[in-house]
């Protein structure tokens, strides 16, 4: 505020010397000046850039002025106001300098700002490239993880096979153990176990010790074996009516059927039927071929099939 109305005073002094003094009131240099100084004053560089220098140059126009208005010497006047005119052009100098001082400093900022958002622009490409990165190895590892689950879960599967082949062999080798003690015949339909008929009492339907004794093991191994089921078939000779034959044969196929079951042997697993004197297995002629023909034959089913009927 202060340069300002110290301008505006110097312009109103340069403008009213101009106007109204008497001869001689100026000389052609002096009014270079007086030229040059309103330029410089329109000029907002200099009074924004050089505010001492353009002081000093109102001064040393007022100097020149006074000297005018005092009529003194032309050659004193010049000299002032050449001394005016030279400040004027330091002034003016000293502007543009300093405007192109704060056009490089400005345009430095510029290109700092420019370099600090590209670096700023390539540190969030690189973070973002970086969390890429981890999840890229977050999912490798997570999918490693899987891959080990997975190979640990075949490879467990492949043992839990393995075992269960062994316990499958240990088992046939165990019922081929017992098939061969109870002298099992292997057919079609399945291996055959017959009670014969001294393991009942005569003409009864009530198992011998040494029939439970067979049963017991054959129970035994239908629980090792829960994918086979067994038929149990009761047949007898041609004695005696057929009325009475085919009652003693389901009453022996009954009996060995609950004994089964009292075993421990599911009822579902155990079927039953009963023929009388059908299907013999030798000629009712000998004492011995009836014996042979009161029988109840147990069939074992293969593992995991059915048991085909009789023909």
């Amino acid at each position: 505020m202060k340069h300002t109305l110290i301008k505006s005073a110097i312009l109103a002094s340069v403008l009213a010397l101009g106007a109204c003094s008497s001869v001689p009131t100026t000389t052609p240099l002096l009014d270079e000046a007086r030229g040059a100084f309103v330029a410089a004053n329109n000029n907002s560089r200099v009074s924004t850039f050089a505010p001492l220098e353009f002081k000093q140059a109102s001064e040393a126009l007022e100097q020149a002025n006074a000297a005018a208005a005092r009529k003194d010497s032309l050659e004193q006047i010049d000299k002032l106001a050449y001394l005016a005119k030279q400040k004027i052009a330091t002034a003016q100098e000293v502007a543009k300098q300093k405007q192109a001082e704060a056009d490089i400093a400005a345009s430095g900022k510029q290109r700092d700002a420019v370099r600090l958002e590209a670096r700023t622009v390539e540190a969030d490409r690189a973070k973002m490239d970086a969390a890429s990165a981890k999840a890229a190895a977050a999912a490798a590892n997570a999918d490693a993880a899987a891959a080990q689950n997975q190979a640990a879960a075949a490879q467990g599967q492949v043992a839990a096979a393995e075992a269960q082949t062994r316990e499958a062999q240990a088992r046939a080798a165990q019922l081929e153990a017992l098939m061969t003690d109870l002298q099992a015949k292997k057919t079609e339909r399945g291996l055959i176990i017959t009670i014969g008929d001294v393991l009942f009492g005569v003409d009864q339907a009530n198992l011998t010790p040494n029939g439970q004794a067979t049963l017991r093991k054959l129970a035994d191994a239908l629980a090792q074996n829960p994918n086979r089921t067994v038929l149990v078939e009761g047949f007898t000779d041609s004695t005696g009516s057929s009325a009475h034959n085919q009652q003693l044969s389901e009453r022996r196929a009954t009996s060995v059927r609950a004994a089964l079951v009292e075993m421990g042997i599911p009822r579902d697993r155990v079927a039953m039927r009963a023929y009388g004197e059908a299907f013999p297995v030798a000629a009712n002629d000998t004492a011995g071929n009836r014996q042979m023909n009161r029988r109840v034959e147990i069939v074992l089913s293969n593992e995991g099939a059915a048991i085909a009927p009789r023909r």
